[in-house]
């Protein structure tokens, strides 16, 4: 678990900096949207820290769910007030309403599941390989002195 949350953090810290790294590389649309999916994602990976067994349909569901629930929230003149007052609550809640963010969530939910799945699907596909020990018997068929023939008449 230990391993499954510092990945996760590892991850949260390189979706801030690609966030930030987009805004500052581009502008307009592709650094708005670019920053809407990666929302999103971030928010999958905070779970992830929080709740490491977590498994990545879920969280995807529950980030996009969260991220919908935000930008729905903007329809109100809350986050837009709280946002004038602080700029980190502008960058978490935003202040405006815009309907295509909502597909971008989704694409951000997406890809972070699909990241997500990798590691597990990665664990589940590996042979389990026990170590082997003196005292266990030699796998597959036994031989035995003959070299494997036999010696009935």
């Amino acid at each position: 678990m230990i391993r499954t949350r510092l990945t996760a953090l590892a991850c949260a810290v390189s979706t801030v900096a690609a966030g930030l790294g987009i805004r500052a590389w581009a502008d307009g649309d592709l650094a708005k949207y670019a920053g809407d999916a990666l929302y999103t994602a971030l928010v999958h990976t905070l779970v992830v820290c929080a709740v490491p067994r977590v498994r990545p349909r879920t969280v995807a569901v529950g980030a996009f769910v969260f991220s919908c629930a935000v930008e729905l929230l903007q329809l109100t003149p809350v986050p837009a007030g709280l946002a004038a007052r602080s700029g980190l609550a502008r960058l978490v809640l935003g202040s405006t309403f815009n309907a295509p963010d909502l597909l971008w969530y989704a694409v951000g939910a997406g890809a972070a599941a699909v990241l997500h799945s990798v590691p597990a699907r990665s664990a589940r596909s590996a042979p389990v390989r026990r170590p082997v020990r003196p005292s266990d018997p030699p796998s597959g068929p036994s031989r035995g002195a003959t070299g494997g023939r036999s010696t009935d008449p």
